[in-house]
Order: structure tokens, then C-alpha cells, then sequence
């Protein structure tokens, strides 16, 4: 179940074990669960190189920090490609997404912006008109230039797509599964099948969000443990992530309380996983 909003901070996720099922790939489980690829192969001992058995046992920590919380609507924080979604106060849905490519050929116009955005329209089995850019794009890969594709198994959109306010970012499903908690995407915000079609009934058209870009957050749990989640500054915001983790630790007048050793280590791993640090 997910936690009400009665929370100071919210944790959501936790360690389990994962059994792997037909169809999965490392690259798949780690875009349904949102976990880093290196560090499923790492906590596992797999070699990449061999196919996983149906059946086989995984252990995963999918434990993540809610980075901001609202009594309605969408968060997506760009820098741990999660999607967190708020209704009548409480957290409702949570789920990875793909999000834009930090840059390709040099070129960054593809990267998610930040901003506020409201839904406004809610499309099924979607036309996709491809934007100039991209157009453009595949010309220069040699790849067939398409300006519209319509509705069916080829369409980047899928069968839900959510349009937004803010120009060229539209959240949707997707036909590459393992794209999603990827930088792959041309600014879009890329949702699996199984959780894009449940969020497409429950949105509603004019409801607010927010992309907002936060790899670092912090958080005590309601027992007193503090936990700290670093992601990759993948974007390249910060000159230093160090200066960013001291900062909010002594936001949150935690200092005294937390072991550095331990935050030293998690900030040179940027795993993406919220992991205690008290001291």
C-alpha cells in the first residue's frame, strides 16, 4: 500500500526478491522495477552474457524517496526517471519512465525540460505527427523519413497518450519496453504498456504536474532513520553532487546525525537506491 500524505517524507519501495518470468531480459526487469542496471548485475553475481532462467531468484531494492509532494497531480523528477502521481492526498501511482537523451552528436535539444504542465487532451490509439527535429534526424541516420504515423503496433505513442502543456512532451506509452528508465527519448515521457494504460483512466484532462530535476534526496523514515538517494547528474546541472548532498543534509539540520563515510560511498556509487546513513 501506498503511504497517505500524513508523512514528513515518503519512502516508497524496499528489498525483495524478484522471480524472473517469461520474457524477461536484465535490461526489462530493471525498466519495470527501476532499478540500475549495474547494480542488479553486482547484487546478483550475473554475467550479462548468458539469458536468465525462467524461475531464477533475483534480489532487488527498488527503495525510493518521494522527491516533492502535492495534495493533486504529477511529479515526474527527471533525475531518477521515476513518475510519482497524488490524488485526493494520498500517492496513487509510482512508476519508472524513460526520459530525453542527454544529448546525441553533440546535439542536447532533446532533453526533458523542467517546468510546470497541465494534461490537455488524453488521446487513444494516438496519431503520431513527427516533429521536424526528429524528421530531421532520421534523415541523417538514412533512416526513411516518416512525417505521420498512424495507430497500431509501429507507433512510438502506443495506445495512451497524454498530452501536455508544455511543447513536444507527451506522456505516453511505449513499444520499446526497455527504453523506460533509459534516456532514450526525444523529450517524451516514456511509460510501460501495464502501468500507462491503468494511469490513462485514472488522469484526468487539466490535471497539474511538475518535471522537476532532483538527484539528490534525503528523507527520515517515521521510526528516525535517515536515508539518502543519489542519482547521476546525468544532465549535468550541478559542478558538484558533494556540495549538493551537504546542503540539503544541513536543510534538513541533520548533520550531526548522519555517518559521511557512508554518504561518501554512496555518492561515488550513485545507484539510485535510498539507503540509510544514520550514524
Amino acid at each position: 500500500l501506498l503511504p497517505s500524505l500524513s508523512w514528513a517524507d515518503i519512502i516508497v519501495g524496499g528489498e525483495f526478491i524478484y522471480e524472473v518470468v517469461k520474457g524477461d531480459s536484465i535490461e526489462l526487469i530493471c525498466s519495470k522495477l527501476g532499478v540500475d542496471y549495474k547494480k542488479l548485475i553486482k547484487d546478483n553475481n550475473i554475467d550479462p552474457k548468458k539469458p536468465l532462467q525462467i524461475g531464477q531468484k533475483l534480489n532487488v531494492n527498488t527503495r525510493k524517496i518521494v522527491p516533492k509532494i502535492v495534495e493533486n497531480g504529477i511529479i515526474v523528477n527527471i533525475a531518477d526517471k521515476m513518475l510519482y502521481y497524488f490524488k485526493d492526498g494520498e500517492l496513487k501511482m509510482v512508476f519508472p519512465v524513460g526520459l530525453g537523451m542527454p544529448s546525441w552528436r553533440g546535439i542536447t535539444q532533446w532533453r526533458t525540460p523542467e517546468g510546470n504542465f497541465k494534461i490537455t487532451r488524453k488521446r487513444k490509439n494516438p496519431t503520431w505527427h513527427v516533429p521536424a527535429s526528429i524528421q530531421w534526424k532520421m534523415e541523417l541516420e538514412g533512416k526513411p523519413v516518416k512525417t505521420i504515423v498512424p495507430p497500431g503496433p509501429d507507433n512510438p505513442l502506443g495506445r495512451y497518450a497524454l498530452d501536455t502543456s508544455i511543447p513536444r512532451v507527451v506522456i505516453h506509452e511505449t513499444i520499446w519496453p526497455t527504453t523506460v528508465y533509459q534516456y532514450r527519448s526525444h523529450g517524451c515521457v516514456r511509460v510501460l504498456p501495464e502501468n500507462m494504460e491503468k494511469f490513462f483512466y485514472e488522469v484526468e484532462i487539466n490535471t497539474s504536474g511538475e518535471l522537476i530535476y532532483m538527484p539528490v534526496k534525503v528523507a527520515v523514515s517515521g521510526e528516525g532513520k535517515i536515508f539518502l538517494e543519489v542519482h547521476k547528474d546525468i544532465y549535468g546541472k550541478f559542478i558538484e553532487l558533494k556540495d549538493l548532498v551537504k546542503k540539503v543534509i544541513e536543510e534538513k539540520s541533520l548533520s550531526d546525525k548522519v555517518d559521511w563515510q557512508k554518504i561518501d560511498l554512496i555518492l561515488k556509487e550513485k545507484q539510485g537506491v535510498a539507503e540509510e546513513v544514520t550514524k
